[in-house]
């Protein structure tokens, strides 16, 4: 057994692909806030794909974690110069584990916020890239606008010489470097939210706008946050993944990650200080990201809601389960093409029903275990964003939404807490307690849940959905979610 580190790669496994360039070699030119899975299976493999081709040597990772949780991830890394294992996952069982080389070091930043902050003002550092999750930006759920009175955001705007979160350490190596006369790095969000480079600039620029009015309006006026559109699933590493690379490969990996074999990145050509040449290792490069990111919101993340309330309600636990099912395919085929698709404007060089099939293979593929229970989870940050669009668009243009208010009766009739065979469903959303409140009262006020104006607007008043929804609803409680999806199903 092989531990996982720079003296061993060259012993591995032959079926483990190493780096074959010399890490010695790569120098920093990123830093990235938020080291999970995502991020190693995903922008860290795009850069380790370019230095096995002996490009980009000059833009190594330097990892920074922020979170208490963060600091097993530093021990686990630094334990193994900072490699680790990626294994994708294809739907034939087979399993291509790969070294990733492309991190350099990693942070933790509670330990030596100035370690953090001067490595960001390096000039060395020409990208800081984030992936912190939606709640990382700090942003109302209803306003859209900065949280000031975040506790950590005050302490940061009260000590900005050790702050606590990623605002306080980007915008004060920002500041340091327009102090030393070193232009601005570009702020790239991978985070999976629509417009995340909107969003991380208008976060970013309000938090230096209450540290500093004239600070702010420099990080408005020369910091780049260009948008990005991501997509690769990539599942929780378990203690069987770590058990399965020891295994399989005779290697020690304590943190791998496991992915699936597609991935996609479509990124806004937007930087101030250079970028690797990612357009070389399967990126799209473009000027507007905005097609693309509605195509995955709509087709993607909104079948996954689709497929998940439906699925567990019918006994279903996992993603590939559901869509094993010809039944539920049908049912998702025809959602995508009838009521997400029309909502969408051309996206350059996608066919549309080439990726709707792609889809449905992906959620297929039984290696990956995604579960229903996570697609379910947090609903009410995902059916108004990636839903609620779609179902607006529709009744404005005299489109077909039932399907899509059918989703919805399916959220309500989970959020009761209960299966069809009367087992408990553990709910796990930031509403719970009103969420569940509201379905408790499904039978005796049947449009109680959509009369949630907060997640809904006005729907509830809209008589095509409104209908549609109550449909739905009682045929979940009269016939089950089985027999509901088939009377969606188009003959």
């Amino acid at each position: 057994m092989l531990a996982l580190n720079n003296n061993n790669v060259s012993r591995l496994d032959a079926a483990v692909a190493a780096p074959t360039y010399d890490r010695g070699a790569v120098t920093p030119g990123i830093v990235h806030i938020g080291v999970g899975g995502f991020h190693r299976a995903h922008q860290a493999m795009y850069l380790d794909s370019l230095m096995n081709r002996g490009q980009a040597l000059d833009w190594g990772i330097v990892g920074v974690g922020v979170m208490p949780g963060d600091k097993r991830m530093q021990e686990v890394l630094s334990s193994q110069d900072h490699l680790y294992t990626l294994v994708v996952k294809h739907p034939d069982g087979h399993y291509a584990p790969r070294v990733i080389g492309s991190m350099i070091d990693y942070l933790f930043a509670p330990d030596d916020p100035d370690a953090v902050i001067e490595t960001m003002a390096d000039p060395a550092i020409r990208i800081v890239s984030l992936t912190v999750t939606e709640g990382g930006y700090n942003f109302h759920h209803v306003t859209g606008e900065f949280d000031v009175d975040n506790p950590d955001v005050q302490h940061d705007l009260a000590n900005p010489s050790s702050p606590r979160t990623s605002f306080g350490l980007v915008v004060e190596a920002l500041k340091r470097r327009r102090e030393r006369g070193i232009a601005p790095f570009t702020v790239m969000s991978c985070d999976n939210i629509q417009g995340n480079g909107h969003v991380a600039g208008r976060m970013f620029t309000a938090f230096a706008r209450h540290r500093d009015p004239e600070l702010g309006t420099w990080v408005a006026a020369e910091v780049p946050f260009p948008n990005s559109m991501v997509d690769r699933i990539t599942p929780v590493t378990s203690a069987r993944d770590i058990e399965e690379v020891a295994t399989r490969f005779s290697l020690q990996d304590a943190w791998p990650v496991v992915c699936e074999p597609f991935t996609q990145w479509v990124l806004e050509d937007r930087f101030i200080m250079g970028r690797p040449a990612f357009e070389e290792v399967g990126v799209q490069v473009v000027s507007d990201v905005e097609p693309y990111e509605l195509m995955k919101l709509r087709l993607l993340n909104a079948s996954h809601q689709a497929l998940c309330y439906f699925g567990y309600l019918a006994g279903y636990r996992y993603a590939h389960e559901v869509c094993q099912d010809a039944l539920f395919v049908d049912f998702l085929l025809d959602y995508m093409r009838h009521e997400g698709a029309p909502t969408l404007e051309p996206v350059p060089g996608v066919d549309l029903e080439t990726y709707r099939q792609t889809l449905i293979e992906r959620f297929a593929n039984p290696e990956i275990k995604d579960t229903l229970a996570r697609l379910c989870a947090e609903s009410s940050d995902r059916i108004p964003k990636w839903l609620v669009p779609v179902i607006r668009e529709q009744l404005d243009s005299g489109g077909e939404m039932h399907r899509a208010a059918a989703v919805v009766a399916s959220w309500a009739r989970y959020a009761e807490g209960k299966d069809e065979q009367g087992e408990p469903i553990e709910v796990v959303d930031r509403l719970k307690e009103s969420l569940m409140a509201l379905a408790a009262d499904n039978r005796s006020r049947p449009t109680a849940f959509i009369e949630n104006r907060e997640l809904f607007g006005d729907l509830a008043d809209q008589p095509r959905f409104r209908d549609a929804y109550l449909a739905a609803l009682d045929s979940l409680y009269q016939q089950g979610a089985r027999a509901t999806v088939a009377s969606l199903v188009n003959p």
